[in-house]
């Protein structure tokens, strides 16, 4: 008798699990809808997302739809010659106004009024893509110990034993008595080197993330406005189904992370001196030297109008709330005005009728109506009055408080005086005449920067190019290496073009600077 055949099988008919299943197409889904996905495997998914970045440094709350046409023509044409972007030479601004146009149908960019708004979904695919550079670990031994001190804290607040909770603060007591005496007698440790940098990356982490809750909550008001519009455009609800969906709408966001991380901070916006002591605290972080080993120029720079940009993206959150109670609004007004129309034309038909109607006749002024009387009982006003319907008035226009404000000067913040730290054009021009003239020789950028050292690096730089470029001064396509220090003592490296400016090239520029 032959023994049972075991049939061991396949794996491809095994069932796979339901976890990595769900997850699975979690993926595919988010692959085919998610803009942001979308836009990093996209084939022109490097030109978009660097063209879109460079014009977010520059312009922080709204971008210009010509300003973004414009920059893409140029990237598209330059990478004109690239096969793997399958780019077209014939017409480079076309192509980048409808490559433009697609990201704000998949929803990576939001336009208003010929402005174009970052989202939620664009903030992630940079900070996917700046993080792929990015080495510094995550797991640090501060963040070891914030996880620490946060798992003590959470077990606390969960712990419903009363003794148990007094004696963690008699313990936390003891500690910071302890800590104090320490410092009165002078034992404490200040914070430098790796230690300083690891601190400083995980405030300016925890700093930027603030700014990404704050871009979920102004892409949900916006999906909430667009289905608030669809319900009015519909006619399918009425006026007090629309106003419970706009005030549920917004009690049900304020509930999400994002939202209790926004309404914290629009709180703190009417206690100003707690965002003043925000600002403090950032400019003496700043001023610690680990700060240059920690951060590149451009997160210094970050940190520095953390403050600014928060407050900035509160207002366009503001603004997106405001658009869907102002459109709330006018249904409500235009539903009003449309009701009060229908019912003066109602009783102008009633009217017409009754003229129709011979009064003369007895039998006709004691029959019965088929028009039950519903009206309230308003005896001292006119019949004219009575039956006069009005449209529904519109709010005055608040007049502008154009009153004179004063302001100490010694009070005013340190980044509005960085605001005025622009290069002298003309100053620069007449110095740079001068030395010619004292010199009386051909200078090249590198010999004007050697004797007139830039303060502004690239405006500088930039300035004696379109003076030679004024001047008509013949530029070759030989380059030269300049060398100049900033103004953070860091040095940089400019290669410029190699010419000659003399001093009756400058003496003969008549523009406008």
């Amino acid at each position: 008798m032959l023994p049972p055949v075991i049939q061991i099988p396949d794996k491809s008919t095994l069932p796979m699990d339901e976890q990595t299943h769900l997850r699975t197409r979690s993926y595919l889904v988010a692959r085919h809808q998610h803009p942001a996905w979308k836009l990093l495997s996209a084939t022109r998914g490097p030109l978009v997302l660097s063209c879109l970045q460079a014009l977010m440094e520059t312009n922080r709350e709204e971008i210009l739809f010509e300003d973004a046409q414009q920059m893409l023509t140029d990237i598209l044409r330059e990478h004109a010659n690239s096969d793997d972007l399958k780019l077209s030479p014939d017409d480079p601004a076309a192509d980048a106004r409808k490559e433009l146009r697609s990201w704000i149908r998949k929803g990576l960019i939001v336009e208003r009024d010929g402005r174009l708004m970052a989202t939620d979904a664009l903030q992630k695919a940079l900070a996917f893509v700046e993080g792929l550079d990015e080495k510094i670990m995550t797991s640090t031994a501060s963040r070891l110990a914030t996880v620490q001190r946060e798992i003590e804290n959470l077990e606390t607040r969960l712990n419903p034993n009363a003794q148990s909770r007094a004696d963690h603060i008699r313990r936390k007591i003891r500690d910071l008595e302890h800590e104090m005496a320490d410092v009165e007698a002078g034992r404490f440790k200040v914070l430098e080197g790796a230690e300083a940098a690891e601190g400083i990356r995980e405030v300016y982490n925890l700093a930027t993330s603030l700014r990404a809750d704050f871009r979920r909550v102004e892409d949900s008001y916006r999906d909430a406005d667009r289905q608030l519009r669809q319900s009015i455009v519909s006619e399918q609800h009425h006026r007090g189904e629309i106003v419970d969906r706009l005030l549920d709408g917004h009690d049900t966001l304020l509930e999400t992370a994002e939202g209790k991380v926004f309404h914290n901070f629009s709180e703190q916006l009417s206690r100003s001196i707690e965002l003043d002591n925000m600002k403090h605290r950032l400019r003496t972080i700043l001023k610690n030297p680990a700060t240059r080993h920690a951060l590149s120029r451009q997160q210094q720079d970050e940190l520095r109008w953390l403050v600014i940009r928060l407050i900035q993206e509160s207002a366009a959150v503001i603004r997106a709330r405001a658009r869907s109670e102002k459109d709330v609004k006018g249904f409500l007004k235009t539903g009003l005005a449309a009701e009060n129309h229908r019912v003066g034309e109602l009783l102008n038909g009633i009217l017409n009728t009754a003229l129709n109607i011979d009064w003369s006749s007895h039998k006709v002024r004691k029959g019965d109506t088929p028009l039950p009387p519903i009206a309230v009982a308003v005896s001292s006003l006119p019949l004219v009055e009575r039956l006069r319907f009005k449209s529904a008035t519109e709010e005055q226009a608040q007049g502008l408080e154009l009153t004179d404000q004063g302001v100490n000067l010694d009070d005013v913040d340190e980044e509005f005086w960085r605001a005025f730290d622009g290069l002298d054009r003309e100053a620069l021009y007449q110095e740079t005449l001068e030395l010619l003239k004292v010199t009386d020789r051909p200078m090249s950028i590198g010999d004007l920067a050697a004797h007139l050292p830039p303060t502004h690096d690239l405006e500088t730089i930039a300035l004696w190019l379109a003076m030679s470029r004024e001047a008509e001064v013949e530029i070759t396509d030989d380059r030269e290496a300049v060398d100049i220090t900033d103004s953070n003592g860091h040095r940089l490296r400019f290669h410029v073009p190699q010419l000659a400016l003399t001093r009756q090239d400058a003496e003969a520029i008549d523009w406008e600077l």
